[in-house]
C-alpha cells in the first residue's frame, strides 16, 4: 500500500452546493475523495492550505461546453485535421480548469483519444463528459454548409448529419460504444448555421423518440439544442431531458418541462460575447442577427423555468476565443438568479443533470474538486468573475 496523499483546506467558511447557510471549518480531502468536512478539521498530514477566512465551493461545473469548439467558422472546425482541434481543445480545457471548472459537458465533440489523454494526465482538464459529434438532420443546425455552396463536409469533429429512424439509432449505439456521456441532437435552427431558422423544430417525432429511447435502455439521456418553444416542446414531448439554450421559452412549455423533469441549460455568455465581439471575429451578419434575436430574451427564459420549477443548470457554449469569456457567464446568471441560486446551478443542479452524485457538492465521498475563493463571493459577487483570487483543487490536487 502506497502513502495516501492528503490536502486539508482550514479556517474556511464552506458552501455546500445546497445550503444557504455556509457553514465554518475545513475541508479533508484524502487520494481525491473529500473524507471530511466542518468544525472538526482543524490539519493533519499532507499539505494544508490556510483560507483564511475565505470562502470554499465545489468544484464548478459548466454543463454546456463546446472543446472543440476552436472557432466560430464551422465549416473551418469540420475541415480541419482532428490532431489540431483536438491540440487546441486540450488548452481550452486547461484554461477552463484554471478558471475553477473542474468538470465538463461537453455537447458537440470530444472522442475516446482526448478522454484517455485525460484520465492518464498528459493534459491538464477538467473532469470530461463528452457526448460525441452532436446529431443534426440535412439542413439543419449542425449541417454547416452553406446554402449556395457544393461541399462534402464528413470529419465529424463537432456535428454529423444523420438522417432517419435507423440512421440516428445506428449514430446514438455508436457514440455509446465509444464512451458518451450523454447525446446531443439538434432540434431547432441556431446562432452560427446559416440555412436554418431558429424557430422551426428539426428531426422528425419518430426519429427523435428513436435517440432518446436508445438513450435510455442505455440508462443515459439526450440533451437538445432548442430555442423556441415549438422546437422544446417537440424535445421533452419526445423524451428529451436537458434543454440547452431555450431563450425563446415561454410560460406554458416551461411548465411543460417541468412536468417531464426537464433541464434547462442556459447560456447567456455566448450571446452577450457575440453581441460585443463578433465584429471583431469576422462573425457572418447572418449569425450577428440571430443573435441579437436571442440575446434579448435569456435572461426572461431562466425566469420562466424557475418559476415553473424547471432546474436550471449553467453552461457557457463560447466557440473560438470568446472562451475567455466563460467566468462572465456566471455574472450573467448571478442578475438573475442572484449568487446563491447561480452558484447551486454551476454546482449541484448540474450535479443532478449529469446523474453524477459525487459532484457538485461538499461533503464526504464526494469527488475532492472545490474552489477557494480569497474573499465572500455572496456579499462581493464580482469575486465568481475576476480573474483573480481563487485557488482551484481537482482530483485532491492544487490547479
Amino acid at each position: 500500500m502506497g502513502q495516501q496523499s492528503s490536502i486539508t483546506i482550514v479556517n474556511a467558511r464552506i458552501f455546500d452546493g445546497v445550503d444557504a447557510e455556509l457553514s465554518e471549518g475545513g475541508v479533508r480531502i484524502v487520494d481525491g475523495v473529500v473524507a471530511e468536512v466542518g468544525a472538526s478539521v482543524t490539519g493533519g498530514d499532507g499539505q494544508v492550505v490556510d483560507a483564511r477566512g475565505g470562502v470554499v465551493v465545489p468544484g464548478l461545473i459548466d454543463a454546456h461546453c463546446h472543446a472543440y469548439g476552436v472557432g466560430l467558422d464551422m465549416v473551418g472546425i469540420e475541415s480541419s485535421p482532428l490532431s489540431y482541434v483536438a491540440l487546441k481543445a486540450a488548452r481550452r480545457l486547461g484554461n477552463a480548469l484554471r478558471r475553477g471548472f473542474t468538470t465538463v459537458r461537453d455537447v458537440a465533440g470530444g472522442d475516446p483519444g482526448l478522454a484517455r489523454a485525460i484520465d492518464e494526465g498528459l493534459v491538464a482538464a477538467p473532469r470530461y463528459l463528452y457526448t460525441g459529434p452532436a446529431l443534426s438532420q440535412t439542413g439543419g443546425h449542425g449541417d454547416p454548409r452553406p446554402g449556395d455552396h457544393d461541399l462534402c463536409v464528413g470529419h465529424n469533429h463537432m456535428t454529423e448529419i444523420v438522417d432517419g429512424v435507423d440512421g440516428v439509432r445506428r449514430a446514438v449505439r455508436e457514440r455509446f460504444r465509444r464512451g458518451a456521456h450523454a447525446i446531443k441532437i439538434m432540434t431547432s435552427g441556431g446562432v452560427v448555421s446559416l440555412t436554418d431558422p431558429i424557430r422551426r423544430p428539426q428531426y422528425s417525432a419518430d426519429e427523435v423518440r428513436a435517440i432518446t429511447d436508445e438513450a435510455a435502455r442505455r440508462g443515459s439521456y439526450v440533451a437538445a439544442h432548442a430555442y423556441s418553444p415549438e422546437a422544446i416542446e417537440h424535445s421533452v414531448a419526445n423524451g428529451v431531458r436537458s434543454i440547452e439554450h431555450g431563450n425563446l421559452l415561454d410560460a406554458p412549455t416551461a411548465k411543460l418541462m417541468a412536468e417531464h423533469g426537464a433541464f434547462l441549460v442556459p447560456t447567456l455568455a455566448a450571446y452577450d460575447a457575440m453581441d460585443r465581439r463578433g465584429d471583431e471575429l469576422g462573425m457572418n451578419p447572418i449569425s450577428k442577427a440571430k443573435n441579437r434575436e436571442v440575446l434579448s430574451e435569456g435572461k426572461r427564459a431562466i425566469e420562466l423555468a424557475r418559476d415553473a420549477g424547471a432546474p436550471v443548470g449553467f453552461g457557457t457554449d463560447l466557440m473560438g476565443d470568446l472562451e475567455d469569456d466563460q467566468l462572465v457567464g456566471l455574472r450573467l446568471q448571478v442578475e438573475v438568479l442572484g449568487v446563491l441560486d447561480a452558484l447551486r446551478s454551476a454546482t449541484s443542479v448540474n450535479a443532478r443533470l449529469l446523474g453524477r452524485d459525487d459532484l457538485g457538492r461538499l461533503g464526504s465521498g464526494a469527488a475532492g474538486d472545490l474552489v477557494l475563493f480569497d474573499g465572500d463571493p455572496f456579499g462581493d459577487p464580482s469575486l465568481l468573475w475576476a480573474a483573480e483570487g481563487r485557488t482551484v483543487v481537482t482530483r485532491g490536487r492544487v490547479v
